[in-house]
């Protein structure tokens, strides 16, 4: 357990966010040639707190990954886990971290126990007190009935908890996940979100996941959204979609949603997003809103939807688009390039 998360057990009336930030990430930059991944990106991780990524294809969170892990070293900024510079003491921040890529690292020919002995050997660990870690990190991820078994055997889900086990072997204060639940089946994905959080509120572990999957960044206690290389919005899920203010209403136009966007904002004086070929509309009282805008353009709607706001929607609001375009990926390719 880190100091920081034995300090807020003697003293239950202190709050996370009152303590310091075990990751701290300070105006971080990072280009690969003639391209900007990361543009000034700052944000802190509190003890014991799930924070999420979230972010498409392209959008920096990959190489901002790479930089906590000590797998890269910044253009510019810091990057500070629990007190310990990333680019300057790797070895100091490789002790105190757990890291789970986004490609499998075990070996699928050796038993559960067998991987977990091995990742314990390149952590110092022998003997006695490492076989009892690893029952216990069996335990804790659900596979200590399946210790002996090869994991070539081991479902997806199963191998990922094998993945966290190594990850968690040597008592890390800080969990670093990359885009863990890629090729989980839906009930893979939940169970591992809810070993994350038991993680979190048993162990006072604070576990920084990646992701591309907006269900999967609801069930954070806080995120910083990227695109391009910056943080477009930062705080609890609730508290994004807070900003919002009213129903979200999509109008598919008939013709030029250009033009159509441009009439409805005159008419009714609301902001509105061209989204290809939808109209976009934040809106209070929605429903009587979309009678008037249909009866004010008549033949000019195809089809429209109503939905209370959802991160997405934050996404749209901070940076006009959606959430994946092909800029996205154009940007996804340029990186894998530049790694």
């Amino acid at each position: 357990m880190s100091k920081v998360a034995a300090f807020a057990d003697t003293d239950p009336e202190l709050n996370s966010a009152d303590l310091e930030p075990v990751i701290s990430v300070e105006n971080l930059v990072h280009r690969y040639e003639n391209r900007t991944a990361l543009n000034g990106v700052t944000f802190d991780v509190r003890p014991a707190e799930l924070f999420g990524l979230l972010g498409p294809n392209g959008s920096g969170k990959t190489t901002l990954f790479r930089i906590l892990s000590t797998l890269m070293v910044p253009t510019s900024g810091h990057a500070l886990i629990l007190g310990c510079d990333s680019a300057q003491e790797p070895a100091r921040v490789r002790r105190q971290i757990g890291v789970v890529f986004q490609a499998q690292s075990i070996d699928l020919k050796l038993t559960a126990f067998e991987n977990l002995w091995h990742q314990g050997h390149l952590y110092g660990l022998r003997g006695a007190s490492l076989k009892a870690r690893i029952e216990e990190v069996l335990g804790r991820v659900g596979l200590a009935d399946r210790a002996k078994e090869l994991v070539e055997t081991f479902s997806g889900g199963m191998q990922r908890r094998i993945e966290l086990g190594k990850g968690l072997l040597h008592h890390p204060g800080v969990l670093l996940l990359d885009e863990p639940t890629t090729g989980l089946d839906p009930g893979a994905r939940r169970d591992l979100w809810q070993y994350l959080q038991t993680l979190r509120d048993e162990e006072h572990v604070s576990v920084l996941v990646t992701t591309h999957l907006m269900e999967e960044a609801e069930r954070c206690d806080r995120l910083a959204i990227m695109n391009e290389g910056n943080v477009v919005a930062l705080g609890t899920p609730a508290e994004l979609k807070s900003e919002i203010g009213g129903d979200v209403v999509l109008l598919d136009a008939a013709r030029n949603a250009g033009v159509l966007a441009e009439r409805i904002r005159a008419r009714f004086n609301v902001q509105t997003t061209v989204l290809d070929n939808q109209v976009r509309v934040e809106r209070e009282n929605a429903h009587r809103f979309v009678t008037e805008v249909v009866e004010s353009f008549p033949g000019e709607i195809e089809a429209l939807s109503i939905s209370k706001p959802a991160l997405e929607d934050v996404f749209i609001r901070r940076t006009g688009h959606k959430f994946w375009t092909e800029k996205a990926d154009e940007q996804s390719n340029s990186e894998d390039h530049g790694r």
